[in-house]
């Protein structure tokens, strides 16, 4: 995250100032979504949430110093940004000359009663994420708010992920908060009844947020673990919820499956590593086996979809000794049934991939051509590397070189434009 808010006020001399200072910048990265999650869901405004824990961690920073970190610092910043929200909804209501309002009676009655030690913040950040999915919502609206305020991204961060300036991005996300507010949408698990149609936008969301952390779309680094940690915990608490969706179960088996192969696929010096070249021992076999069990579980529900279909794709990955020895034939029908199912230009970048391996390069760049024509994904970095991977096995060298060097014009990652350049540069050596 950014900057800590009142951070800088807590002196670097030493001793008990530089205790709270990494107290402090500790409760921000672990606590801030799940606080203010708390306080949404108390307030009914995302806006007055967010304020309030920031005037709570400004406080904590002129405090903490002097009178020590708290045993428990998220209930301590809890209570301080709850007060601090009620304290300002009484001078709004004093401003008004109205008297005091059912929201802060109510409100200060459960902080006299709750404990907020024992709060179940878990239940408020999955209800946050329901608030920031409501279909009221336009889509790019629901993953901003989402990677915001449930994943904990800055603004600057979601900007750059979204190739969006940031003063835009920032606007956006303060009128998505008022339509919230204004259109009485509620920081509440959705009844039995209107979950289903919630559903699959939360799903498309969470799973949104482990793909920018499995495969950064910009910056230094390939993988951004913390994003992949929140999004499998989502899918956790998801599954919990819903114990008996398989797509939701889907859902949390091909995060787990996938992001096994995190330790291999980068090297010491932070630089990406294909499939092809993966170490497979360092794979995380407990990821694996817990996905698969999942999946599995899943399965046994005859009740597929496209999430599940995609973790069996990756359990055929993570079941394979090598990439050579990888059951090409099967991914490639895998994503013939996905292609059927949920049709996108991005599956069939996938399938055409998969089909390459399975039945040779041609016919792999058969199930290319409709994508490249249609000039949809123009700007898809991978859609050009697999184009290009594709003609050098083919034996077209001339076209490959062109579209080598596009996908490494389309690649906003630098580590991944880094390693295509080397692979290039490997290539023309050869």
């Amino acid at each position: 995250m950014a900057g800590t808010p009142g951070v800088a006020n807590c002196s670097p001399a030493g001793g008990a100032d530089d205790t709270a200072t990494v107290a402090l910048e500790r409760a921000y990265r672990d606590e801030w979504t799940a606080i203010v999650a708390t306080l949404a869901r108390r307030l009914g405004d995302l806006q007055a949430a967010e304020d309030a824990v920031s005037e709570a961690f400004t406080a904590a920073a002129r405090t903490w110093p002097g009178d020590g970190v708290p045993p428990k610092p998220g209930a301590w910043l809890t209570v301080a940004a709850w007060r601090k929200a009620v304290d300002q909804l009484r001078a709004q209501q004093h401003v008004s000359k109205a008297g005091l309002s059912p929201q802060i009676s109510d409100a200060e009655q459960e902080n006299d009663t709750a404990d907020p030690e024992v709060v179940t913040m878990e239940d408020d950040r999955l209800a946050l994420i329901f608030a920031c999915c409501h279909p009221a919502l336009a889509p790019e609206v629901r993953v901003a708010l989402t990677l915001r305020y449930v994943a904990g991204l800055t603004t600057r961060e979601i900007a750059a992920a979204f190739l969006t300036p940031e003063p835009t991005l920032a606007q956006r996300l303060v009128r998505a908060k008022r339509k919230i507010r204004g259109a009485g949408i509620r920081f509440d698990v959705p009844p039995a009844g209107a979950l289903a149609a919630r559903l699959a936008a939360v799903q498309a969301v969470i799973y949104l947020v482990f793909n920018e952390g499995y495969a950064a779309s910009s910056g230094t680094d390939l993988v951004r673990v913390d994003l992949c940690a929140e999004a499998i915990w989502l899918g956790r608490v998801l599954h919990r919820l819903l114990p008996d969706d398989a797509e939701s179960a889907g859902l949390l088996a091909l995060m787990l499956l996938t992001h096994s192969h995190a330790p291999a696929r980068v090297d010491s010096a932070g630089r990406p590593v294909l499939l092809a070249d993966q170490d497979r021992a360092l794979w995380s076999r407990e990821l694996v086996t817990e996905g698969t069990a999942v999946l599995d579980a899943a399965v046994a529900r005859r009740s597929p979809g496209p999430y599940q279909l995609q973790a069996a794709i990756a359990a055929v990955h993570a079941q394979a000794p090598s990439f050579e020895q990888t059951d090409w034939p099967q991914i490639a029908a895998l994503y013939g049934e996905l292609a059927r199912r949920s049709p996108s230009p991005v599956i069939e970048v996938n399938r055409a991939v998969a089909v390459g391996l399975a039945d040779g390069p041609l016919a792999g760049l058969a199930v290319l051509a409709p994508v490249l024509a249609s000039g949809e994904l123009d700007g898809y970095g991978p859609l050009h590397t697999a184009h290009a991977d594709l003609l050098d096995r083919a034996g077209r060298a001339g076209e490959a070189a062109a579209a080598w060097a596009r996908a490494i014009e389309a690649t906003d990652n630098s580590a991944l434009r880094e390693a295509l350049e080397r692979l290039v540069a490997g290539r023309d050596q050869q």
